[in-house]
């Protein structure tokens, strides 16, 4: 069956963004809105939008040239001739009621995307896990590579001081969220695939059909493109088999012996690591600043991508990739006291989970001595039901693990759904480790400001707003060693 998504027809044709006309985006201030909006203003279109209340990203699109209001209310379309909304917008917004009712022009933000690569060598990047670190470096290698691609990531990279711009390359890279299907919207020149995992079951149903879509997605590269895909993960494996049987242009990369950029081991140094691969009959090497075995995959993708796909120079790319310093919320580095580091991390399922509580916990063995310490926020009530052992299994590296009540987002409490679903059989796992289940923020941030010691690495993993507890963290741990030392 085809992936329907009720509210956006994912195979209509986008117009192209110099026909818009103004445009007006609700919810402008979160990531993936304001990346459309930062593009829109780059390419000369009117932009208004509306968020429920005032951010530094709101100041920085008013700075940037656009109209910006808090609140939302359909007064706010006056002279606005395309509406951009995104899946979390409900259909009784003023605002999009308003654009329906007038028949305005409403989009997807996906859409929106689409309509601003027109003309372009478009790259999507996709992928349960990866997708965001995998834009962000392929985006940094282009810079670096003096391609100056347009992009729009989930994410801000820090060396490029935004999650969007306009460039004038040919080469426009996307993170193509498969969160709601809109994914297929692209129809880029270059597809890439970094893992098929279920997730987003409160959409897809099952993990057949999360299969199905990408077998929709690779569809949608156009005809001379190519597909990157990752050979070490199952699901990205039987995607590469299959498009490759019906005749389509893919290339992998991975540890498998068959894969076209083979990975032959990874020595980390620092915290990066440094990676021989083989690629085309010779050997090269890949170096990061980043650390994690899914960080090099997640870099070979990159490579491929901006090779394979886009004919850059081999050497410029990884030279480019080199000089990556990282995106914000992906294992970010957020400060150190008394030899207590902090880290933040957005995963928020259980194999970005592992990779994170896997690569801490690699560091600190290599250094001798530390442990790892987390507090995890589960995001979304269905997927803390459906997968609540897999989090669990994810955790068990740890040394300490606090689990904080689940962060609803988009949906209502289930009944009888909670961090204890985690908590409770990450309990009987194997290994020694203390868990603590349900304690508010402040509670969390006081109890691990104590625990922690020099060495020890502290993680504050999960989408929602445990993000929000590094700076408290830093300050609660200058405070003890204030103590401490006097």
């Amino acid at each position: 069956m085809p992936v329907v998504n009720p509210r956006v027809d994912l195979r209509a044709p986008v117009p192209p963004w110099d026909r818009l006309g103004a445009v007006h985006l609700v919810a402008i201030g979160g990531a993936g809105m304001s990346a459309v909006a930062r593009l829109l203003l780059g390419r000369g279109v009117t932009v208004s939008g509306s968020d429920a209340a005032d951010s530094p990203t709101l100041a920085g699109l008013r700075e940037a040239g656009a109209t910006v209001h808090v609140g939302h209310d359909a007064a706010h379309l006056a002279g606005v001739d395309t509406v951009v909304v995104s899946s979390a917008i409900r259909e009784d917004n003023p605002e999009l009621a308003a654009a329906r009712a007038g028949g305005l022009r409403v989009l997807h933000r996906s859409q929106a995307l689409a309509s601003l690569m027109a003309g372009s060598r478009g790259v999507a990047v996709a992928g349960a896990n990866g997708k965001t670190t995998t834009t962000s470096m392929l985006t940094v290698a282009l810079v670096h590579a003096g391609a100056d691609p347009s992009y729009a990531g989930g994410g801000e990279i820090p060396q490029l001081g935004s999650n969007a711009a306009v460039g004038a390359g040919e080469a426009f890279v996307v993170e193509a969220d498969e969160s709601d299907g809109t994914f297929l919207v692209y129809r880029p020149e270059v597809g890439v695939v970094t893992t098929v995992q279920p997730d987003h079951l409160d959409f897809y149903g099952t993990p057949e059909a999360v299969d199905a879509a990408y077998v929709e997605f690779a569809a949608t590269v156009r005809e001379g493109g190519v597909l990157v895909a990752c050979l070490d993960d199952p699901g990205a494996r039987r995607l590469a088999e299959g498009e490759r049987a019906a005749g389509r242009q893919v290339v992998t990369y991975g540890a498998d012996p068959v894969a076209d950029l083979r990975l032959i081991h990874t020595t980390p140094e620092g915290l990066g690591t440094r990676s021989p691969f083989t690629w085309r009959g010779s050997e090269h090497t890949l170096v990061l600043q980043v650390p994690g075995d899914h960080n090099v995959r997640n870099a070979a993708a990159a490579f491929l991508a901006a090779t394979v796909g886009l004919g850059q120079d081999p050497d410029a790319v990884l030279a480019g990739l080199a000089a990556f310093t990282g995106v914000r919320r992906r294992f970010e580095v957020r400060g150190s006291v008394d030899g207590v580091t902090v880290v933040d991390d957005y995963a928020h399922n259980p194999a970005k989970v592992a990779a994170v509580v896997s690569t801490a916990r690699g560091v600190v063995e290599r250094a001798g001595h530390g442990r790892v310490l987390v507090v995890f926020q589960p995001h979304l009530y269905s997927r803390t039901r459906d997968f609540a052992e897999g989090f669990a299994a994810a955790l068990a590296p740890a040394h300490h693990v606090v689990l904080l009540d689940v962060y609803g987002a988009r949906e209502a409490p289930m009944p009888g759904v909670s961090s204890a679903l985690v908590g409770d059989p990450l309990r009987d796992l194997p290994g020694e480790r203390l868990v603590e289940v349900g304690l508010t923020a402040p509670v969390a941030v006081a109890t691990l400001a104590e625990a922690a010691r020099p060495g020890d690495l502290v993680l504050t993993v999960g989408a929602g707003d445990v993000t929000a507890l590094g700076a408290p963290l830093l300050d609660a741990l200058r405070d003890r060693h204030g103590r401490e030392s006097g």
